[in-house]
Order: structure tokens, then sequence, then C-alpha cells
């Protein structure tokens, strides 16, 4: 939502995670705000913010002297060493909290739950503390089996108990988890907690200390993968309750990494989990660094171990003749949409003519050409190229200033001295807010002489009113999918009432499509559903979808060994070593 990402928990992420200037996806979910774009991390100070088909691209992974693998160390995966990174400030470090891919990145780091995304493309989920389970009952009982011994980071056993509590406390009012109804909410019994007229859910059942069983509402395909959002992570719940709302300053957690140091603003430091289920990680620690800098600058000085390169980079980073070039990887595309975001409910953005103006408006193309060197495509859809469920055959709002002018002749908000002021907010502390923000406004006045404010908010703050419905427009981030479903971006973002669902779009037809897709089992149909909400979502301009990514660049430094690129925001650090 990873906003998250996003990166907002799909994951959505923003705009300078990438030092490309590319806006980095919601989440993540849930959104990934997961939540944006960032191949992997975050090169600047800007927060980057964050899905069941297997049909993921291919990770990216160094197979060249230059480029660093594995397989060129004769000595082979060493244990030690510190990799370093340039991040930016999490809004939150609580697994049921995170709606964006500043946040996702540490958390799945540092916690775990019964299943986890893994980089192989035809079965991405893999089992995590659970070892194993089934599924019975026509696609509504699933019966997790944890693995053997399993301990916190503290060292106390974690048990089925503890994962019940931990959904629970997830959906409970108190967490106040903007996404908990999301991902938990297939759950018998979690809409209940989640509505303040329960404290426990029947559909979480602890059959014993090691074997867990949910009921859900009703066979859903993508149900599994909802399971590997922070939001299903397990917590310890004497951690949790003995430290009160701070207990993330001293988290205990079940992942390859604990949390060593946080200092708000300076750094944020992992250390190896030596209680970890499985092999424990070959790093001794993950060092973040949230002071700030120029991302090339710091690479090319040794503080960071990786980067994404910009544009005003590309050129030299790609001359072979340059030393720098040797340390140049490809970066798959993440699967993520830039947009600009509307709120429906209000003026003027509640009358559809208005808003297909404004997406007729804007030349997208000149956009990826011109302001990003094509590397970005155009988006005139939803679903990004290469992920389940997209379709080509989807009919975008293209570029049309003469259709744009009559519609906003058509529309109930022609007369500009009647229009209401329209206010684009967009995340940030000061200076220009964005190229692409400038450029996109810019057209407006060109191409329908209507004028808008642009407002900055600082990031925390701006996650936060665009959960509350707060903003009447908004730009500089994108969704991140969570998980490789269809799901993850047309029925968490369009569904009328879903929480994520930010601008209050609502189309009792879309509604109908996603419903019959939540539950419909032939594969084929199910996506079928999802084109037919995506062609009207789009046609009813709920949103202006500006780009999609594609291949980029990242340059990483020669010692760091197995660092593997992934299209979704899996972690990684467990198996990355130093050879140096």
């Amino acid at each position: 939502m990873l906003i998250s990402g996003p990166k907002l928990t799909r994951r959505l992420i923003i705009g300078a995670a990438l030092s490309l200037g590319l806006i980095a996806a919601v989440a993540c979910s849930g959104g990934s705000v997961a939540p944006t774009e960032a191949p992997a991390l975050p090169t600047s100070t800007a927060p980057a913010v964050r899905a069941t088909q297997p049909a993921i691209a291919p990770d990216l992974q160094r197979s060249d002297d230059s480029a660093g693998s594995a397989t060129d160390a004769a000595s082979g995966p060493k244990s030690g060493g510190i990799f370093n990174a340039l991040w930016s400030d999490p809004p939150t470090l609580d697994p049921h909290l995170v709606t964006d891919g500043t946040s996702y990145g540490i958390v799945i780091e540092v916690f775990s739950g019964l299943v986890r995304l893994g980089p192989n493309t035809l079965n991405p989920f893999e089992p995590d503390l659970a070892e194993s389970w089934s599924i019975s009952n026509g696609g509504t009982v699933y019966e997790f089996r944890l693995r053997p011994d399993l301990k916190f980071s503290n060292g106390d056993p974690v048990t089925a108990q503890d994962f019940k509590w931990s959904f629970e406390r997830a959906a409970h009012p108190d967490t106040a988890s903007t996404v908990a109804e999301e991902f938990l909410g297939d759950i018998v019994g979690i809409q209940d907690i989640v509505d303040g007229i329960a404290t426990s859910a029947s559909g979480i059942e602890v059959i014993d200390e090691r074997t867990l069983r949910l009921t859900i509402d009703a066979p859903k395909a993508y149900f599994i993968a909802k399971l590997t959002y922070p939001t299903a992570f397990v917590l310890n719940r004497n951690n949790v309750e003995s430290l009160g709302k701070n207990w993330t300053d001293d988290p205990v957690s079940t992942g390859p990494f604990r949390l060593k140091e946080y200092r708000i603003g300076q750094r944020i430091r992992l250390a190896r989990n030596d209680n970890y289920w499985g092999r424990t990680a070959y790093l001794d620690e993950v060092v973040f660094n949230l002071a700030g800098g120029v991302a090339m600058a710091m690479y090319e000085n040794d503080e960071i171990d990786a980067t994404g390169v910009g544009l005003a980079d590309l050129e030299r980073v790609q001359d072979p003749t340059e030393e720098i070039n040797k340390d140049l990887v490809e970066v798959p595309p993440n699967f993520a949409v830039s947009y600009v975001g509307f709120n429906i409910n209000e003026p003027p953005f509640d009358d559809p003519k208005f808003r297909q103006a404004l997406n007729h408006a804007v030349d997208k193309q000149l956009i990826a050409d011109q302001v990003f060197s094509n590397l970005v495509k155009p988006a005139y859809g939803i679903i990004p190229p290469g992920f389940p469920g997209y379709s080509p055959e989807i009919k975008g709002l293209h570029f049309d200033p003469e259709l744009a002018k009559d519609l906003l002749a058509q529309s109930a908000y022609a007369d500009p001295a009647t229009r209401p002021r329209i206010i684009l907010t967009v995340p940030g502390t000061g200076g220009s807010p964005g190229l692409t923000t400038e450029v996109v406004a810019d057209m407006w006045r060109t191409n329908l002489g209507i004028e808008i404010e642009i407002q900055q908010v600082e990031w925390a703050t701006y996650i936060q009113d665009l959960h509350r419905g707060r903003l009447q427009a908004w730009s500089g981030l994108s969704w991140q999918a969570d998980y490789p479903d269809p799901q993850t971006f047309i029925d968490v973002l369009f569904r009328s009432d879903s929480a994520i669902n930010y601008g209050g779009y609502a189309n009792p037809k879309v509604d109908e499509f996603v419903v019959s897709a939540q539950t419909e089992q032939d594969a084929t149909r199910r996506v079928a559903f999802y084109n037919d909400a995506e062609q009207l979502i789009v046609s009813d301009a709920a949103w202006l979808p500006l780009w999609w990514g594609v291949d980029s660049k990242a340059l990483i430094k020669p010692w760091v060994k197995d660092y593997a690129f992934s299209s979704l925001t899996i972690a990684k650090f467990k198996d990355v070593w130093i050879d140096k």
C-alpha cells in the first residue's frame, strides 16, 4: 500500500524517492501509499510511499564481475559488514499502521507474518512463520501450521495465540489502523472489531500453540496475498502493552533484523536478529541515513552503497569510459501508477465532465518524452503493463485540447467567475512542488484557462490528510502494488466502501464488477471483471493517471553481493553480504 509506499499501503511512494525525480508509490497498499516508484532504495530525503495471480516481472540481480554477483567471490557469502542507505524518517514503525513505502521498507525487514512475498515469479507466496497451510471448506477455511520453536527477537516463544491477538489488535479502533479493514476484513468477525461492537473475531481460532485457523466470509483468490502485508504481522503482546504508545521505540520482532537505534532525522540502525527462525542475516547491520544529502555525491564518497540514477547523471554513468559505469545495473519497473487524485465529493471534481476535461488537457506523451526522457510510459489506465490483469484494450482519455474545452463548456463549472478555488496538495516542505505538478498545472492553464493553487504540506501531515479525505486534489505520489493481483488496484482503490478510496469515487457498476471478481474462481472471468471495472473508472475520470515506470538504472557498490531488485517490494537484506 504499500501509498506505498504507498508504497499508502499497497504502497504509495513519493516522487523523490528515486533520484530520477520520478514519483515513487502504495502500497504500499493499504495501501501500500503503497503507497511508489523507487526500484530499490529512496535516494533522497523525500519519503517513499508503497495484489493473486503469479505473473510478476522477473527480479534482476547482478550476474557479472562489475555487478558484484555472489558467484564472483570464491569464498562465498561472508558474515559481517554494514550496508548503508539513504532514507527518510518513516511515519510509523507499527506494522499495523503502515500505509507508505518509507515505513514499509523498514518494517518488512524487522517484522514478519505467516507468509511472505518472494522472488519466485511463478509462485510468489512463500511460507514465513508458518511452515505450511491448507485450504478447505470451499476456499473459506485456512489452517496454518507454525514452524517449531519460533521466537521473538527477545527469546519469547511465538504461538498461534500471538497471531490471534495481533490480528484483533490491528482491527481494534484504539489502534486506529486505516488499513486493517482492507487487509484483514475478509476474516469472519474482524469487521465487528473494526466497528467497535466486538473485541474478538470468531473467524480466528487457536487450535493449539502451533496451529491457527482463519475462516473468511467467502472464497477469495487473493486472501493469502493480503497476509503478506504488515497489517498481518505478529507482534509481542507484552512488548506492546508494557511500553504503550511508545512501544516502537524498542520493539520486539520476528524478522531477520531488529531495531537497534532510531534517532529521528539522523539514522536508523537495524541489527541482525539472532533469534530469527531461518538462516540469520549475513550483515551485522543496515544503517539508514535520515539526515539527507545529495544521493549521487554520497554514493561517490562511499557514504551509501546504492542509489538510483537521475536524469542529470544518466549520460555520465552510462559512459563505459567512466569509472562509475562498472557499478551500473538495470532495475525492473516497479508496479506503480503515478496520478493526480480528485475528491469527487468536493466541487468542482463532483462533475465528471470537468474531470474528463482535465484529463484530456494533459499531454502525457510530452511529459514522458520531454520531462522524463522516456524513462516513464504514459498511463492511460490504472493497472501497469506486465502486471496481472493489465489490458492494452483499455480506452484512455488521450490528449485532445479541443475536446477538453468542449467538456469544460458542458460542465457545471465552465464559468471561472463561479468556479470553486482548486487546491492541489503535494508533499514537501518548501521549494519547488515538482516539475510534473508544475507541467500539469501549466497544461490546465494553457489548454483550459484553469488556474490552480499548489499547496505543499509535510509528508506525515499529507498522508494523514489523505486518509481523512481532507484533500480536494493531490499529486506527488504513486500507488504501488502490494501483491501481484489486480484487486490491489481496482478493488482497493475504487470500490465505494473501501477505506483506501481516498477520492470517494462511487459507481454502482464498478462495485458490481469488483464484488463479482472477489469470489470468481475462474481466472479469466475474474480478470475480465477487473478490466470492465477499470474501463468505467478511466472513462469516469476518477483520477488523472500520469505514467507507469519502465526499466531504470541504479548504482550499487561492487562489494555488495546478492542485492535483489524486484518489481514488488520484498524483504531483501537478509541475503545481502559484503565482500571487502
